[in-house]
């Protein structure tokens, strides 16, 4: 009867040893995965953007060069059409990619080129309010970096549903100042949305508060729309293109940044001096691959799981009793 008991000891030990291991492995696999697909993946991507070269002049050699990064279309979602596990999945890969960004390319300003929100063109006060600390927290960074963010459609309304209080709400939040300057250089932050030539209240101030940013540049309005731009960057179309305005200065829509709007989200790296400007295309991870990985990790759990069970011999030992069963012949 002790041998009995004995022997039925262990078998039990033995089980136990093969379910730790077995819950060991699986533990292991979905923890590399996630650590690849939620983290390492963001820093191999973005690794391999490089800034561009000015190319300057050699009498102009002696000129500061500022680092800018250009996003756009980052819709975070909110209460209306925004399901949870939508919002958690697009905006944690937003946060990891701004926060990459910012660790790996030290920019030293960054523009947000309009739709912040999804919803912000009909958001209560306290949605609101839920997307403005969701947003600060996705695209928190370092003082030293600044932060520039333009209104869209979907932050304000399109033409005939923004309202001044809409405005307000945004510019509250997000510093309203049009005209930014900095080394030399000046970026002038434009509401296309009023720019609808209309006569509307709201489009007559925007028209007002450009010719007064052109009077400080002395600019003649004449002039491409007042100012004289060398290089217009916009958001809105979610994709990027180039077009060329009669003047021949050049128009950049920048893509969007979020997945929900692209499998292969980016942004534009610019290396601006006072006289030259150089542009480049960041990609993102491909949201693809990231469900791939799963998958693929996914299929081999369930490998594991059959092998131990006993469902499914073990590669390694197929593999020997083949090649054994070919000496043999």
């Amino acid at each position: 009867m002790a041998l009995i008991r004995l022997g039925f000891g262990g078998q039990h030990l033995c089980l136990l040893k093969r379910r730790s291991s077995l819950l060991l492995k699986l533990t292991a696999v979905v923890f590399a995965v996630l650590l690849f697909c939620e983290f390492l993946i963001y820093y191999l991507v973005i690794f391999r953007c490089d800034w561009p070269e000015v190319k300057t002049p050699f009498h102009n050699s002696g000129q500061k060069t500022l680092k800018a990064m250009f996003l756009a279309d980052t819709h975070l979602l909110g209460e209306v059409r925004g399901h949870w596990l939508d919002k958690l999945r697009r905006e944690w890969q937003m946060e990891r990619a701004f926060q990459t960004s910012l660790w790996l390319l030290q920019p030293e300003v960054v523009f947000i080129l309009g739709d912040i929100f999804d919803e912000g063109k009909w958001s209560s006060s306290q949605a609101w309010a839920d997307d403005v600390e969701r947003f600060q927290k996705i695209f928190r960074h370092p003082r030293h970096v600044q932060l520039k963010v333009v209104a869209g459609n979907h932050d304000i309304g399109f033409h005939y549903q923004m309202s001044t209080y809409k405005i307000k709400r945004f510019e509250k939040v997000f510093n309203p100042e049009r005209l930014f300057s900095w080394k030399g250089m000046n970026f002038v932050l434009v509401n296309s949305v009023a720019l609808e030539g209309d006569g509307c209240h709201i489009c007559s101030e925007a028209e007002a508060e450009l010719i007064e940013i052109s009077h400080k540049l002395n600019c003649s309005r004449e002039l491409l729309w007042w100012l004289r731009p060398r290089l217009i960057l916009s958001g809105h179309t979610h994709s990027a293109c180039e077009v060329l305005h009669g003047t021949g200065v050049p128009e950049i829509s920048v893509p969007s940044f979020s997945w929900r709007n692209r499998n292969n989200p980016s942004f534009i790296m610019g290396r601006l001096t006072p006289t030259d400007y150089a542009l480049a295309k960041c990609y993102l991870p491909y949201e693809n691959t990231v469900l791939a990985t799963y998958c693929v990790a996914a299929g081999l759990l369930v490998v594991l799981i059959l092998v131990h069970s006993g469902l499914l011999p073990s590669p390694l030992l197929f593999g020997w009793n083949l090649l054994r069963k070919f000496k043999t012949t």
